[in-house]
């Protein structure tokens, strides 16, 4: 299965943001890709960097382009995650809605909540894993990286690859923690022993990749930091090779 992701500058125009994503989509399905990630809170913006307070989304607009969202994944049968925020039962959470081909509209809603992202969401408690085309997907969102007993998570249930949606930027140009938190996704890609596909926010100064890591934590794909565009991968299923193998046989008796 081809994945990809696609990165851009998220902005507090919802508008602006849903036509880049349809736009996205769309060059996907000419290119091959059938699976594509977007970063968090894409469609919305995230506050208060891009607006004041969760409580200030146009929660009609958000499930208005949810509903466009779902057609055009029918449409184009590509299958996509996008970032957003969301409200439910009176709460509001940080939240991926998964659009995929004939299928209900999949989320996960964040858990890992510190700073600004406890001041203006609820815990999600979602498992975060979905099965299309033979491939099990694991789905984790941006501070949840940190934590390696998120990542277990997924290891126990053998995801096939695994989805960071991202908006970690900074005011200022910060390459020390760009390589920081790269360094998160490769330890977390060798620790499950599984490919692992993000995507981030460009402006004003993009602080995590846009990337496709490889079960042994190697950067397969990366696309220019700042830079609005695509990464894509043709994944397949293989066998693993000495070192995975070891490190499956290991992790398989401490964590099953």
């Amino acid at each position: 299965m081809k994945i990809g992701a696609y990165q851009f500058a998220v902005s507090v125009d919802m508008k602006k943001n849903l036509e880049v994503i349809k736009a996205a989509v769309r060059s996907a399905e000419d290119q091959g890709i059938e699976f594509l990630l977007f970063p968090e809170c894409a469609l919305t913006g995230y506050p208060p960097r891009d607006l004041p307070s969760s409580s200030d989304a146009d929660f009609s607009f958000v499930e208005s382009a949810c509903a466009e969202l779902k057609a055009l994944s029918c449409e184009t049968e590509v299958a996509f995650l996008v970032g957003s925020i969301a409200k439910e039962e009176g709460k509001i959470y940080n939240r991926a809605f998964g659009f995929f081909p004939g299928e209900k509209i999949f989320s996960y809603s964040k858990r890992a909540l510190w700073g600004w992202d406890r001041d203006n969401f609820s815990e999600g408690n979602d498992p975060g894993i979905i099965s299309y085309k033979g491939f099990k997907i694991g789905v984790r969102i941006c501070f949840e990286i940190r934590f390696p007993e998120y990542f277990r998570e997924l290891y126990k249930e053998q995801t096939d690859f695994d989805c960071v949606l991202f908006y970690d930027r900074s005011d200022v140009e910060d390459p020390g923690r760009y390589s920081m938190l790269k360094g998160h996704i490769q330890t977390r890609a060798v620790e499950n022993v599984c490919t692992f596909l993000t995507s981030n926010t460009t402006a004003p100064y993009q602080t995590a990749p846009t990337a496709v890591f490889g079960r042994s934590g190697q950067v397969i794909a990366e696309c220019t930091c700042g830079e609005e565009g695509f990464v894509s991968y043709e994944l397949t299923k293989c066998e693993y090779d000495f070192g995975e193998r070891g490190r499956k046989e290991i992790s398989d008796r401490l964590t099953m």
